[in-house]
């Protein structure tokens, strides 16, 4: 096995693989020397494969030659991820406590709840990138930036372990930036979206710190390709919205990219608009909200909930309301679809509060909903890291800890497959 793919053997799921000879790979067999695996149709191979959670699939392809080349099949990426994402999630934590940066998993999918423990994940790059933020997870893949000159350097499976190293942008000594990773489903493209608001400094002195102040604007779009020597930021234009940065949150749904606006009158009310921009057609839009729903301030986020757009809102007294957008675009179809009671006196330690993913990722928000899991219950994130379930049948939390989970990180809701860029 690959010492360098740090994670840890699963045994208990590999009792289907007998001992195998590395020299006559013909005779590999699963379940008796009689059952030789080659020897299946290609369609019950894929059936099989597809089932195997993504860190078994991984051993599979490296236990010998024929295997591996089993493993590469293109269908098999495909039908693996669909599979997979039928499933729970699993969940991404990136950490930068105490000394550098580090990514590691947990599946939450695995049926033997003894094996839900957090593995780490070895980063091939991370000599040339040792500070880095996740700007998002689309499909299998990582789109990561450079967190010290905010750049988005790379898209990585981490299970795989293919990458690609974008091209630089920066333009602007003076700038805040804010980016998006996403693919449309018609057009089949990955994208990368950089906003950037900069002012021209013309050789003065560097602002004074919490000044954000940034007149102008561009927008950046970059096409992911296997070939990225062949590939270039293209300008689009100006921003025509002013982006809240600090509120971190991007939302995937129906090949669209979604932020909220910085705090401004709307109808004669302090209010934030949702911003989707498309990756097919490269046009920002408003997305119009339900006349009942409450005014979004700081403390909201969005989310996506059963692949829906979600706009995530506190409503005092600890009270969350999750309004959902049912059918993307229709504007009479956002629904109220959960409510949760008592969430923010969920109460997290003190020290987490110290930390700098947490300043960057959540800013003032105390508490974060990552998804919903197929039994119902909803997956809170509070500062820190700390996990929590929500029963909405029950009404109950429940405090989720795994083995070996970083204790200061940020979680990323990913889709673990073999999937790739192809274009």
């Amino acid at each position: 096995m690959d010492s360098s793919f740090q994670i840890e053997p699963t045994n208990k799921k590999l009792k289907l693989f007998h001992d195998l000879d590395d020299h006559n790979d013909q005779d590999y067999a699963i379940h008796g020397d009689n059952f030789v695996l080659q020897n299946l149709p290609r369609d019950v191979l894929l059936d099989i494969l597809i089932r195997l959670p993504i860190s078994c699939l991984i051993q599979f392809k490296l236990v010998c030659h024929s295997w591996n080349s089993l493993s590469m099949d293109p269908e098999l990426a495909r039908v693996h991820h669909v599979a997979m994402a039928k499933n729970d999630p699993m969940l991404m934590f990136h950490c930068d406590y105490p000394i550098r940066n580090q990514l590691s998993f947990v599946e939450l999918s695995s049926n033997d709840h003894d094996e839900n423990i957090v593995r780490k994940i070895s980063i091939p790059f991370c000599n040339s990138m040792p500070e880095f933020n996740v700007v998002g997870s689309c499909n299998g893949l990582l789109c990561m930036s450079d967190s010290l000159y905010r750049e988005p350097v790379y898209v990585f499976n981490p299970f795989s372990r293919d990458y690609l190293e974008l091209p630089k942008s920066k333009q602007f000594d003076e700038q805040e930036v804010i980016f998006g990773f996403g693919f449309h489903p018609v057009t089949k493209e990955y994208k990368v979206v950089k906003i950037v608001y900069y002012r021209n400094s013309h050789g003065r002195k560097r602002v004074i710190r919490n000044i954000r102040n940034y007149p102008k604007s561009e927008v950046q779009v970059l096409t992911i390709s296997k070939q990225m020597n062949k590939s270039s930021w293209r300008c689009i234009g100006k921003m025509p919205y002013q982006i809240d940065r600090q509120l971190k949150g991007v939302a995937l749904v129906n090949g669209r990219l979604h932020w909220l606006s910085r705090l401004s009158r709307v109808s004669g009310v302090l209010d934030r608009e949702i911003i989707s921009f498309d990756l097919k057609s490269e046009k920002f839009e408003v997305v119009k909200k339900a006349s009942n729903m409450v005014v979004i301030n700081s403390n909201h986020h969005l989310a996506t909930v059963q692949g829906c757009l979600a706009v995530v809102a506190p409503c005092g007294y600890g009270k969350l309301e999750i309004w959902v957008m049912k059918q993307y675009g229709i504007k009479e179809s956002w629904m109220k679809e959960f409510v949760i009671h008592g969430a923010y006196h969920v109460k997290a330690p003190n020290h987490e509060y110290q930390h700098g993913i947490w300043r960057q990722a959540l800013s003032k928000r105390m508490v974060r909903v990552l998804c919903v899991l197929k039994n119902g219950e909803i997956l809170l994130e509070y500062r820190g890291g700390r996990l929590v379930k929500y029963d909405p049948k029950w009404k109950e939390f429940k405090n989720v800890v795994f083995p070996k989970m970083p204790k200061l990180c940020q979680t990323i809701v990913h889709v673990g497959t073999l999937n790739w860029v192809h274009n």
